[in-house]
């Protein structure tokens, strides 16, 4: 009777539990088809921008806020080779002081551009890049990047809250074969 009772027990207990940890399989996505496509566009004018060196719509294009993210290469060996840069007047001179070293040229591969909303606020964008730039030591040799973007709603507009520029490491070396 006791085995009978303890086998019920773990059955319930495995059925409540798979009902609470279950998640939906797709959960709705919370941005129409429409947002999403602005969101894509805004990306595109974010690179045109940039490729422009137009500081100063780029700084329009970025949430007002001292939470507001840039993370780029460094130029101050203290803050290591990749920083984060906080706030508007720091992304503002960081893109500056981008723009100032030589050309930049932005070649993101939109047909791997990816949108997705997180909330009715928030969203998300993901490409991968190929960017040529001269800044802290780069040599102007095209290397590829990936840039992750945080979308946030203000307003009517969608506003840049996060922008991560990441670089790609490069592969490593094929194992030498036995011999």
């Amino acid at each position: 009777m006791r085995k009978t009772l303890y086998l019920a027990a773990l059955a319930v207990a495995a059925l409540s539990a798979g009902s609470v940890s279950a998640a939906p399989a797709h959960p709705a996505e919370p941005l129409s088809p429409a947002t999403l496509s602005t969101i894509r566009s805004n990306f595109g004018r974010l690179i045109a921008l940039a490729n422009r060196h137009d500081i100063k719509a780029l700084h329009q294009m970025f949430w007002q806020s001292p939470s507001a993210l840039l993370v780029a290469k460094s130029a101050i060996p203290s803050e290591g080779q990749w920083a984060g840069f906080w706030g508007n007047a720091a992304i503002d001179q960081k893109l500056h002081d981008i723009a100032a070293s030589g050309p930049v040229v932005l070649q993101p591969d939109f047909s791997k551009l990816k949108v997705v909303g997180l909330t009715p606020e928030t969203a998300e964008s993901y490409a991968p890049a190929t960017i040529t730039v001269s800044y802290a030591g780069q040599d102007g040799t095209p290397k590829p990047f990936l840039l992750i973007l945080n979308w946030i709603k203000v307003g009517p507009d969608w506003k840049v809250a996060t922008e991560i520029i990441l670089p790609v490491p490069p592969a490593p070396p094929a194992p030498a074969a036995n011999r």
